[in-house]
């Protein structure tokens, strides 16, 4: 494996890490500070928008579908 793709893994494998903690975090805040969860909703709301967007381009895209038939 080339070093720059295992640098790569590591940093996406630690930013999702510590993106897991920060939500965590905020979240049991919110159940103290109901407020807190206003300021989260939005957040939230994105960060799900993001990840559907990206499934549903990889699943419609034509492009990569020729990728997905080349024998391996």
């Amino acid at each position: 494996m080339p070093l720059d793709r295992f640098v790569l893994i590591l940093v996406a494998v630690m930013a999702a890490a510590g993106l897991t903690v920060w939500l965590g975090v905020m979240l049991s805040a919110a159940a103290e500070v109901p407020a807190l969860l206003v300021l989260l909703l939005p957040v939230l709301g994105a960060g799900a928008y993001i990840a559907i967007r990206v499934i549903r381009d990889r699943v419609t895209s034509e492009e990569d579908a020729h990728y997905d038939r080349i024998e391996r």
